[in-house]
């Protein structure tokens, strides 16, 4: 949606048009010899030859490694994500910091991982961008600019919406994300699992009226809490937060 792919896809094509003496649409280019030119981009999987999507990845990033030299231009959108989010974070930060300390190749590595933007600080070679994004009122803009800089958040909810998903799904998902972002709650700490409705969020009564009183979305997070399984660190920044929040609501006048 932000236009981080195209970006990569585009960069090899100026590279080629250059090389071959071609016009390219830019008021300036600084654009070295290049030897070849590797791309990872896309997700799929090989059903003939009994691959998943991530040993796929895996096939062609090792392929990539292999045969790449100093002056090669690589493409790398997303790697790791065809697993678990710990394994594919760990995968995804070894292949940049290889790249970077052995292969030296100039690279453009795309990802969802905002773990990796601090090895800016620890590495000179890497720099961060990230596609430049508009809040407006209650939905997102992508403008499909390229900005110095890490982003601040990702946009998948957002995205969800524009995609169409049912209201109340996307509720639960919202109450998820503010569990797992301001408490260290893990998906394997089985918050127990609204049950979400086959119809539509207004439903009608016997009386021939409309239901629509949707759950106070701080409530329904609490009584989702599974409590039994709490270390607890992770009630001290959840109640810390919690507090947080309140007070804020009151000043703003919504409590």
């Amino acid at each position: 949606m932000g236009g981080k792919s195209t970006y990569l896809r585009q960069t090899a094509l100026l590279v080629i048009m250059a090389q071959v003496g071609s016009f390219i649409p830019a008021e300036a280019a600084h654009i070295g010899i290049v030897d070849q030119i590797f791309a990872r981009l896309g997700a799929s999987d090989d059903l003939l030859e009994g691959e998943s999507t991530f040993m796929v990845e895996m096939r062609e990033a090792a392929y990539i490694l292999s045969q790449a030299s100093r002056r090669s231009l690589l493409l790398i959108d997303e790697i790791g994500r065809g697993t678990a989010t710990a394994d594919g974070l760990a995968i995804a930060q070894s292949i940049l910091e290889w790249i970077v300390s052995s292969l030296k190749s100039r690279t453009l590595f795309a990802t969802h991982f905002h773990e990796l933007t601090g090895l800016e600080e620890v590495h000179l070679g890497i720099e961060n961008a990230s596609v430049v994004s508009v809040e407006k009122e209650d939905h997102v803009i992508f403008t499909h600019e390229i900005r110095a800089g890490a982003a601040d958040r990702s946009y998948g909810l957002e995205v969800a919406i524009l995609a169409g998903l049912p209201q109340s799904l996307l509720r639960r998902a919202e109450i998820l994300l503010a569990a797992y972002s301001h408490s260290g709650i893990m998906v394997r700490d089985r918050i127990p699992v609204e049950q979400l409705s086959f119809f539509s969020e207004t439903e009608t009564s016997e009386s021939g009226g409309t239901s629509t009183a949707p759950a106070d979305p701080l409530l329904l997070e609490v009584s989702n809490l599974d409590t039994d399984n709490f270390t607890p660190l992770q009630a001290l920044n959840f109640l810390t937060d919690l507090r947080g929040r309140i007070s804020e609501s009151l000043v703003k006048g919504k409590l």
